[in-house]
């Protein structure tokens, strides 16, 4: 008997440990799974543009928005812009890193990289960005410091003048405006390639006589510049693009789809009038190789969330589902998982 009841003690502790045993196995197996689940996430890097410009706080808040409710990790980094923003997309995202690059960019620079007009792209064109969405239109800026007598993009001839930050997309809608009126960069005093706050701070100093700028309104930068300039006793003076002059004719003609007339109200940065200007619709853009699940989700959090977006970003206030299909149509095709988001919401057939 004694053997006997030592026999069955022996046999109970041994099924206690094996069940003991079993509870950790399953245990370590999940969090072996749960590990591997946040692994599987992958890193979404959300190219913007230089500090002072709505791109990087767009890029930010949308990056908060996206690693909250679409399933992935987004940092906002910032770049030069659009330019900038195309190349990474196109050379640096990687599947097998689980690393995807995408950005926000304006229209003209998306439909030259893709078509391989930009000389960056000219050996390889931009076939593999897709869009997500139309997100906000960028208004032209073309800033003119008090006392210049700058008016007309003619007048920028002789003057100090940025044409903003190399590769990005303002500068390729500078270069195309100061093409259209016949003005060489080398018929300027001096060239400077400065981004929007650099620019906003140059002027601030004297150092220049005027630059180009495309944002959304208003943008910090140009708003503090007018804020200092009205400490001073003066107004922020923009150069008037007349709809219906040859100017924006040309430009209309010569790049259909990609622009539209617009306009900076007088409120906006305490000028004497409304400016007449340019409108650029900016495009978010990632890689073909996104998994279609993902920009399915990005874009399903960005629309079910955009009141977090237009709450951070004031000009965010027109990305909304319904101007988010506006290039449907356009020459770069949009990306699969938008689609379906899309068409669930009776916004494409």
């Amino acid at each position: 008997m004694p053997t006997t009841k030592l026999t069955v003690e022996l046999h109970h502790k041994e099924e206690y440990m094996k069940k003991i045993v079993g509870l950790l196995v399953a245990v370590l197996l999940g969090f072996g799974s749960l590990a591997a689940a946040a692994e599987q996430k992958p890193k979404i890097l959300i190219a913007t543009g230089g500090i002072g410009g709505v791109y990087y706080y767009y890029g930010t808040a949308l990056a908060e928005i996206l690693t909250k409710y679409a399933g992935v990790e987004a940092t906002a980094i910032q770049t030069a812009a659009s330019v900038d923003n195309l190349l990474l997309i196109q050379r640096r995202s990687d599947p097998k890193k689980n690393t995807y690059y995408m950005g926000i960019v304006l229209p003209d620079s998306a439909y030259q990289a893709y078509t391989g007009a930009i000389e960056k792209f000219k050996d390889k064109p931009a076939k593999d960005v897709r869009v997500l969405w139309a997100a906000y239109p960028n208004i032209l800026h073309i800033v003119a410091a008090p006392g210049s007598h700058i008016k007309t993009v003619a007048d920028l001839k002789g003057k100090r003048v940025s044409t903003a930050a190399p590769g990005s997309g303002t500068e390729l809608e500078a270069f195309m405006v100061l093409d259209a009126a016949g003005v060489k960069t080398s018929d300027l005093a001096k060239q400077e390639r400065l981004g929007a706050g650099e620019s906003g701070e140059s002027m601030s100093h004297g150092t220049l006589d005027a630059y180009f700028w495309s944002g959304g309104l208003p943008t910090s930068s140009v708003t503090e510049l007018a804020t200092s300039m009205s400490r001073q006793g003066n107004k922020l003076e923009m150069v008037d693009l007349d709809p219906k002059g040859e100017l924006v004719k040309k430009l209309l003609k010569k790049y259909p789809g990609v622009m539209e007339t617009g306009v900076i109200p007088k409120d906006v940065y305490g000028t004497a009038k409304d400016t007449r200007t340019l409108a650029f619709w900016n495009l978010f853009v990632g890689p073909k190789n996104l998994p279609e699940k993902y920009s399915y989700a990005i874009t399903k959090a960005l629309f079910e969330h955009q009141d977090q977006l237009q709450k951070a970003v004031k000009a965010a206030k027109d990305n909304t589902p319904a101007n988010a299909v506006k290039f449907i149509h356009g020459t770069i095709p949009y990306d699969p998982g938008a689609l379906r988001y899309y068409k669930e919401k009776g916004l494409v057939k």
